[in-house]
């Protein structure tokens, strides 16, 4: 009897590793964080089948610590998307914070003091299982189990194996969110967190493309502020940044979701506005052209500067018929906004009788001046 036991131990060993390798393989033959999480909870309900089920992720940001539901299986149609779980509260939270697991085999033993408070689920709950997603003692997240499949309550042995699952998804899961924030990196402006030039590149190939497909049109706006050198030399050049970050908030808080907000280089920054005619784009500079006038920078610092700059439009394919011309004329029209006066929006447009090469120079049209406060 012993050696039939011993065997069938054996087999259920062998059984196990082989799962695991066979996971180890699946977790690392991608890097997209969606596919990770899914290959998680296919394999965690391959090992543990169970009723219900979710994935939650750590999310950090201005001093907070939550939750968040990334995948689940709840057994309700129609439910509402899940709130964010604040850190400590309800077993997930509880797990999180402590770093370690929580197996529930009955819902009428004692529970943690911190969750007495618990309402636990009255109708079809038997038995939980959650554990820590921890790698390195960095908390990542959280898999919660409800109800084991075949009516049984979860045990240790569930638990121990789910923890075992859990550090091989832990490392696939950081090694996925590195390569996000890598990739993040590449395309994004570290100082402004808006969009850099290689993005902008990038989005101006996709938008052109479907302006062609579809027929549509798309328009943007170079600008550049006036006197900032100025700033630099007078405040010094980590005020000059802080400058620089509140034109992104500026440009953010006063153009849609779907335009493209670049840093161009220094003080240049380009905004492409897709599906967006000239007559329109006229109207959207002039309100960025209002902003400026109100906002004060570095009012923190208590310094509050009047901050003017300088825009230029170009349409495709109005003034031009691929990228490279687009943002160039963009430019052109930006920089002759510059020559008259400053403060000032400009338009490239074609002349009314073409010349060889038929080219296009630029017209202003006129907005409200600006006593300038930062100025030689």
């Amino acid at each position: 009897m012993e050696v039939v036991s011993l065997r069938s131990q054996l087999r259920e060993k062998a059984k196990q590793l082989a799962f695991f390798i066979n996971t180890g393989k699946a977790l690392t033959s991608t890097l997209e964080l969606d596919k990770v999480l899914d290959i998680i909870v296919e394999r965690a309900n391959r090992l543990i089948p169970c009723e219900r089920w979710s994935l939650l992720l750590v999310n950090e940001g201005e001093g907070r610590r939550e939750l968040i539901v990334r995948l689940a299986k709840d057994g309700r149609r129609g439910s509402a998307k899940p709130r964010p779980i604040a850190w400590g509260q309800g077993p997930a939270g509880w797990v999180a914070q402590q770093a370690k697991p929580l197996l529930i085999e009955d819902r009428q033993i004692p529970l943690p003091p911190a969750l007495r408070n618990w309402k636990c689920p009255r109708s079809g709950f038997r038995s939980l299982l959650a554990v820590p997603i921890t790698n390195k003692r960095k908390i990542l997240g959280v898999l919660e189990m409800i109800n084991r499949a075949d009516g049984r309550p979860f045990d240790a042995t569930d638990r121990d194996l789910l923890l075992q699952l859990m550090g091989q998804a832990a490392i696939a899961i950081e090694r996925s969110q590195l390569y996000q924030r890598m990739n993040e990196l590449t395309v994004t402006d570290d100082l402004t967190k808006l969009s850099n030039f290689r993005h902008l590149n990038q989005a101006l190939d996709v938008e052109i493309r479907r302006c062609v497909r579809y027929g549509s049109v798309l328009s943007l706006i170079f600008l550049d502020l006036d006197y900032f050198k100025v700033v630099n030399d007078r405040y010094g050049h980590l005020m000059g940044s802080r400058v620089l970050v509140e034109v992104a908030e500026l440009l953010i808080r006063n153009l849609r979701d779907v335009d493209i907000i670049s840093r161009y280089g220094g003080d240049e920054f380009v905004v492409v506005l897709p599906e967006t005619g000239l007559r329109t784009t006229q109207v959207i500079t002039k309100r960025l052209h209002r902003a400026f006038h109100r906002h004060e920078f570095l009012s923190e610092e208590g310094l509050k500067l009047s901050l003017t700059a300088s825009f230029g439009i170009a349409g495709f394919p109005d003034h031009a018929r691929n990228k490279k011309d687009l943002i160039r004329l963009a430019d052109q029209a930006m920089y002759e906004a510059k020559y008259g006066g400053r403060d000032r929006i400009c338009m490239a447009r074609r002349r009314a009788t073409r010349d060889q090469g038929g080219q296009v120079r630029s017209h202003s049209f006129p907005v409200s001046p600006l006593k300038r406060a930062v100025q030689p």
